[in-house]
């Protein structure tokens, strides 16, 4: 066997990159992603300077104007990037900030006590991944100016006009050979505002679109409190009055906001320095913590835990809990540039001794309160033992396991996981059509009877009782509650697939709420879709195409006519011209009424098939939508469907 010589490592193979090369060649390791995400975290970085500011006590203002040409620009009213020039690069100050890493006054102790910024790279980068950039600070009596292209400055920096205040403003226009989308996003905008809003006191934030001329505005007296108030509408607070607290401790402050509700689920936001920690971290850890000690020391101490009784778990305790964590420290340590989960492990002790002490206090300066809330925990631990019986009762019978499928399944071929498809069916009808039409070898149907469980008013006890709740999770093979594992996921793509009408998007909106409170690794795994079957098929002569919405429709109808009439064909313009064109239009109000071949050409297939993948972008968002449409208060859920049914255009009922 002949072998080939060995190609040559040495120093001509190491590849230096100088300046913000890393940062285009790598973008993902500084943005987290070049998708719509990163995108906006340009947004973030930027803004977050300016919530800095305010922290610190120098800005009140922080603005993001999204403009008609593809830029975004951020302002705020704090003391302005100096523009001195820099002692150790010989540059402006301005200029070292924008086109050096780990340059900023996130460094060393002249610049900010707290800071929601860790590595100081967060202007540099997105000056690095945009095509243009425009800064401009108000500092020093002056207006001082300087543009960049893909982070390299296009002159040195210029003094321009006096002026009277301070601040700093910065225009970029994202590069499009990097990231996937350069759109951005209205929404997103005013949600994260509304955060800094919330989290910081005193702020004005404000979002203007000069692409639809809509702008918004935040600004909250009651910080986190206003916040917690925010994320329990929709539920039934078990008392007007939320905890608070707010106090020093150590070299940061650690500042507290909850407060308990009727609801079965928890969420809790902590945040450092402003930034979000979706996975938590040591100020989570001390939280949970000192929360499950002082309400099981207060029940006992009271009498509500008898002596020979376990104490609650923290699941128990946390049982309809809506809370706000948010801690200030000087120098954060968090995992990765995205922020996604705090690691200071001081910070346990800080917010462990803070809760400990002040909701001690709390609970018993409340009696009545605390009272709700042991009472609540101990509700909570009854209903956790009885859906541990009834879960224990189901996997001895081998329920759960994926070995004994559910009987309603018509499994697929495949043992590829990768390839294989599950599609949850409404309806006896709708089944048979799914399993005739599908192909057997990927894809997979589970027909449901009738509405499933409300799960949002229903305990894991009860969610076990329920026969079609059960035949799902034995299909999916991912289990439940504590035995819940993604890796079991026996399917990757799990369809609903309903019908078309107020019933289907009932089923639909039941099995969402289902997934999104207790299976929504699945969700964020990229796993579930709702299926998109046409509204209508529309045929001339032998051929027959399928229209999904109104507007679709219409076109179909008009370039049939304008053929027709092309031809030679007299068509007045009246209501019988679709009858003169020889057109035929049926309108399909359940899945049911197609046959198997027309359910797979138009629903199933997927080179044809339009699918919508479902997204939580905004946890918080979506749990409050779910509280409002699938909890107790009716009213909520009346003004809400009253505030979006314009956008509604046909209602079948």
């Amino acid at each position: 066997m002949s072998k080939t010589k060995p190609q040559a490592y040495d120093a001509s193979q190491i590849q230096v990159l100088e300046g913000l090369e890393p940062v285009r060649k790598r973008p993902g390791m500084y943005i987290g992603s070049t998708g719509i995400e990163g995108l906006h975290h340009m947004i973030k970085e930027l803004a977050d300077n300016g919530i800095d500011e305010v922290i610190a006590g120098e800005a009140t203002l922080l603005e993001v104007i999204l403009h008609a040409d593809g830029g975004a620009t951020v302002i705020d009213n704090g003391r302005g990037i100096p523009v001195e020039t820099h002692p150790k690069t010989g540059k402006s100050t301005l200029e070292t900030v924008l086109t050096v890493l780990h340059a900023g006054g996130k460094f060393g102790s002249g610049g900010y006590k707290v800071s929601s910024g860790l590595h100081g790279v967060g202007s540099s980068v997105v000056n690095a991944l945009s095509t243009k950039l425009v800064a401009t600070v108000a500092r020093d009596g002056y207006y001082w100016t300087q543009e960049y292209e893909r982070g390299a400055p296009k002159s040195d920096i210029q003094r321009g006009e006096k002026a009277n205040g301070t601040g700093t403003t910065i225009k970029f226009y994202p590069d499009d050979t990097i990231f996937e989308t350069v759109v951005f996003n209205y929404d997103w905008v005013i949600n994260y505002l509304r955060h800094q809003a919330y989290l910081t006191k005193g702020v004005k934030a404000t979002v203007f679109d000069e692409r639809t001329s809509a702008g918004y505005a935040f600004y909250f007296e009651g910080g986190i409190e206003s916040y917690v108030r925010h994320l329990n509408s929709g539920k039934e607070a078990i008392d007007d009055e939320i905890f608070y607290v707010d106090k020093e401790i150590g070299d940061g402050v650690v500042e507290i906001a909850m407060q308990y509700s009727d609801a079965y689920s928890e969420t809790v936001m902590p945040f450092a320095n402003n930034v979000h920690n979706p996975d938590g971290g040591s100020h989570l850890t001390g939280f949970r913590t000192a929360l499950t000690r002082v309400v099981n020391d207060y029940a006992r101490k009271n009498g509500l835990i008898k002596e020979k009784e376990e104490n609650l778990t923290g699941e128990d305790c946390r049982e309809g809990l809506t809370a706000v964590i948010l801690v200030k420290i000087p120098d954060p340590q968090f995992e990765g540039q995205t922020k996604n989960k705090l690691g200071n492990p001081e910070v346990r002790g800080y917010v462990e001794q803070v809760m400990n002490e002040w909701f001690n206090y709390y609970l018993e300066e409340h009696p009545a309160v605390a009272r709700r809330i042991v009472n609540k925990a101990l509700l909570a631990a009854r209903a956790r033992k009885a859906a541990r019986a009834a879960r224990d009762n189901i996997i001895r019978k081998g329920a759960l396991e994926g070995s004994t499928l559910p009987g309603k399944l018509s499994d697929c071929a495949t043992k590829d996981r990768s390839e294989a498809e599950l599609f949850i069916v409404e309806g006896k009808s709708a089944g048979g059509s799914a399993k005739d039409g599908r192909n057997s070898h990927f894809q997979a149907i589970l027909p449901l009877r009738g509405k499933v469980l409300n799960v949002e008013r229903a305990r894991l006890d009860k969610m076990l009782g329920n026969e079609e709740i059960v035949n799902l999770i034995k299909a999916m093979g991912v289990g439940i509650d504590e035995q819940f594992n993604i890796e079991g996921l026996r399917y990757d793509k799990v369809v609903i697939m309903t019908d078309a009408d107020v019933d289907g998007a009932h089923i639909s909106t039941l099995l969402l709420t289902l997934f999104f409170r207790h299976m929504v690794s699945v969700i964020e795994g990229g796993h579930l879709y709702i299926a998109q079957p046409p509204l209508y098929a529309i045929g001339s002569g032998k051929k027959k195409d399928y229209a999904y919405s109104d507007l679709e429709r219409d076109g179909m109808i008009d370039k049939l006519i304008a053929d027709r009439r092309e031809k030679g064909h007299k068509i007045n313009s009246d209501d019988d011209r679709i009858k003169q064109a020889g057109v035929s239009m049926q309108r399909y109000k359940g899945l049911g009424e197609m046959d198997a071949d027309q359910l797979w050409e138009t629903t199933m297939d997927p080179d044809k098939r339009v699918l919508l993948q479902i997204k939580v972008e905004d946890a918080e968002k979506a749990d409050t939508i779910f509280s409002k449409l699938m909890g107790t208060e009716v009213e909520l859920r009346k003004n809400f469907i009253q505030t979006h049914a314009k956008f509604v255009k046909d209602l079948d009922i």
